[in-house]
């Protein structure tokens, strides 16, 4: 490892090499975890069940918050190996598409329009139509409203879920050599 440059030896000797994929087995993981931490709780203080609102014990609340903040790693990782795979072309910058997730009303928006920008960039990749934007951006929003109305262990594991296929496509997008040069991209 660089510690100057923050960047492997491995990474240095090959120029292309993309940043790796999110490892969505510990989204799978936490959400499985968070589901364990529910019945836990509800076990424990059946009055969680009658009344919601009322403030869960900390090893839920720990459980909730560190898949979320997992998953905004996981969206950010993704959108490191679009920026980086466009020479920074991308529209959608890393940082942006995380914090995004936590601005009221507008996050509900960003979980549907992100995931169709990605599914138009793997679109265009292949050229040809192996993701619908539309749909690959609901399957993404109604995950994220199951996480924030239903369940919590469950939606974590449908956003996993649908992020595996986004990565599954992603990786054929990028593993294809039919790709225009970044400045005849598209969204430029």
């Amino acid at each position: 490892m660089d510690w100057s440059g923050g960047k492997s030896q491995e990474q240095q000797a090959q120029p292309g090499a993309l940043p790796p994929f999110p490892r969505i087995w510990i989204g799978y993981v936490l959400g499985v975890a968070t589901l364990i931490a529910e019945m836990v709780a509800i076990t424990l203080h059946p009055e969680l069940a009658k009344e919601p609102l009322i403030i869960p014990p900390l090893y839920l609340f720990l459980a909730n918050f560190i898949s979320l903040v997992y998953w905004l790693v996981c969206v950010y990782e993704y959108h490191i190996i679009l920026a980086q795979a466009t020479a920074g072309g991308y529209p959608i910058k890393p940082v942006r598409a995380a914090w995004f997730h936590l601005i009221p009303i507008y996050g509900l928006y960003w979980v549907y329009k992100w995931p169709r920008e990605l599914a138009r960039f793997v679109n265009e990749r292949l050229q040809l139509p192996l993701m619908r934007p539309d749909r690959t951006g609901l399957a993404v929003f109604i995950a994220f409203v199951v996480f924030l109305v239903l369940d919590r262990g469950f939606g974590m594991i449908l956003l996993f879920w649908s992020a595996s296929h986004l990565s599954r496509c992603l990786r054929l997008a990028l593993a294809s050599r039919t790709a225009p040069p970044p400045e005849q991209l598209p969204f430029s």
